[in-house]
């Protein structure tokens, strides 16, 4: 069966947001997949917002390992506290880059990408794996992705 979500492009970031949150929950409810769900939530994401790369690092073996992404090739492993995904999944919490230039130790998976959001996602009190966002504009991110996105990481945490 085909999936779909609508966007609406007319809409605030924060309306889009809010639109997106329950169309997600309804698209991953009905798949026990891991792989098939995060793959369909980094391209709605990308979708909607015209991000320039979303995806997912997943923790295996104390690495973070590329999963589900919609975008350029990217780095496939990154390590324990190093560049954004790093230090999210060390300090399990969520890191807005305005600057990507700006961020010590930030890992360049492609010179395109100027600003990033990485978001934890927690199972159990442990981050088991990362939603990264990167924007090829500087400043693209700011609370409002950050609260969203935080919601959305409570879903995939559900559902991991």
């Amino acid at each position: 069966m085909a999936e779909s979500v609508q966007v609406d492009h007319t809409l605030s970031k924060e309306k889009k947001y809010e639109q997106l949150l329950p169309q997600l929950a309804g698209l991953t409810a009905g798949e026990s997949d891991l792989v098939a769900n995060l793959a369909n939530v980094a391209a709605v994401l990308k979708e909607a917002f015209g991000f320039f790369w979303v995806g997912f690092y997943l923790v295996k073996d104390q690495e973070l390992v590329l999963g589900p992404f919609q975008g350029p090739v990217a780095c496939t492993r990154i390590g324990f506290g190093k560049g954004v995904c790093g230090v999210a999944w060390k300090e399990a919490r969520t890191i807005v880059v305005p600057d990507v230039e700006a961020f010590p130790g930030h890992i360049a998976c492609s010179s395109l990408s100027k600003s990033e959001i990485v978001v934890p996602i927690l199972k159990n009190g442990e981050v088991v794996m990362v939603l990264d966002v990167d924007s090829d504009k500087l400043n693209q991110f700011d609370a409002i992705d950050a609260w969203w996105l935080e919601r959305l990481s409570e879903l995939i945490s559900a559902f991991s």
